[in-house]
């Protein structure tokens, strides 16, 4: 019997020039650039260029950048009209895959193959899926959609359609911050389900919307989600460590602690640490980061485990206003940059995602008659 790696775990299936993940180390880094680096320099935008070509922008390539953005952030009116119209959703992260998967039935180049064509999809994409976010949360809240408005950057104008007013400009500098940690992590179970589905050649869409059903799913994309419930029931920092010492003791996961590829700290918790700490200082709701806190020394002290990504992203949105069932929505619009990066390189060099199986079940049965069954 050949050796099983249940879950692929440890199992290269293909080389990337986009993303490289050291979990020894602790290092996370885009196309030769470390994330802190980039994180403490960069804006989002720079990094969606980043991980697109390969380098950073020249001036006049981000400049150009920002103004594509800007052109083609507009949802059409139909998908719009699609997102009013549908039932109260379980969770927002259906109504998100579903307003993507229509997405494709009004780009006018949806079937287009072409490089040329994929690259201005993916811009498109990236460009859209904030706006759709801002869209629906506002809808399920009775409120009017607020336009992009094309003189903001990314990050502010996701706040701004959001909010329905411009944010001060040190949260939008962490907001701006928080979706560079989390626009690309190598071959994550969303984009290994973009690159399978964009493996097959079916199109950049239906790629996509793969990859936000997978992210769908609480062992990947809820995690900080869960996190801010535990927070809120938590409540007061007096609380917190009878709290987590009780799920310990019925053998019950804490979320946002623990990492599939990361055996030492997450590079990106550190920096959101601070995120939450600062946002929650200038914003006067200083509790969320000190319970957070609390919860991370005791994991640390008692099970040895590193906060991950999820953790202190929990308190740090929190404490920004977003709502807590739209986390897994940021995520998205963050990670479509790594999404429609690895969709573009699976395009370019292209082989069908086949992995075999062994085999288990039963062998040598024979057919019986029903009426023998």
């Amino acid at each position: 019997m050949s050796e099983v790696k249940v879950g692929l775990q440890d199992v290269v299936i293909a080389t990337s020039r986009i993303c490289s993940i050291d979990g020894q180390q602790g290092k996370l880094i885009y196309c030769g650039y470390d994330i802190k680096d980039l994180a403490e320099h960069a804006t989002f935008e720079e990094v969606v260029y980043l991980l697109w070509n390969g380098r950073l922008p020249k001036r006049a390539e981000l400049d150009r950048l920002k103004k594509q953005f800007a052109e083609n952030a507009s949802v059409p009116p139909q998908v719009i009209d699609l997102l009013k119209n549908l039932p109260p959703a379980q969770h927002p992260m259906e109504a998100l895959r579903t307003a993507v998967s229509a997405l494709s039935l009004y780009d006018p180049e949806s079937e287009d193959m072409s490089q040329e064509a994929n690259q201005r999809k993916a811009l498109r994409l990236t460009a859209q899926m904030g706006t759709m976010v801002a869209a629906y949360a506002r809808l399920r809240e009775g409120k009017e959609v607020v336009a992009p408005d094309s003189s903001l950057s990314h990050a502010a104008n996701f706040l701004y359609m959001l909010n329905g007013k411009r944010s001060e400009e040190e949260e939008t500098r962490w907001f701006d911050i928080a979706l560079i940690l989390h626009a690309d992590h190598s071959f994550n179970a969303s984009t290994f389900a973009a690159r399978v589905t964009a493996s097959t050649l079916s199109d950049m869409h239906s790629a996509i919307t793969s990859a936000i059903g997978t992210l769908k799913g609480p062992l990947h994309g809820g995690a900080n989600e869960r996190v801010m419930r535990m927070l809120l029931e938590i409540g007061t920092l007096d609380k917190a460590e009878d709290y987590v010492r009780g799920l310990l003791a019925q053998r019950q996961k804490i979320m946002g602690f623990g990492h599939r590829v990361y055996h030492t700290k997450d590079p990106r918790a550190t920096i959101l640490r601070e995120m939450s700490l600062e946002l929650g200082r200038r914003k006067g709701q200083p509790k969320w980061f000190e319970i957070s806190q609390a919860i991370e020394d005791l994991m640390l002290r008692e099970k040895k485990i590193n906060a991950n990504v999820d953790f202190y992203s929990a308190s740090a949105y929190y404490v920004l206003g977003i709502p807590v069932d739209l986390y897994t929505l940021i995520f998205a619009v963050s990670r479509i940059a790594g999404w429609t990066a690895h969709v573009l390189e699976q395009y370019a060099s292209n082989k069908l995602i086949r992995p075999l199986a062994e085999y288990v079940g039963p062998t040598g049965l024979k057919y019986t008659p029903i009426d023998q069954r």
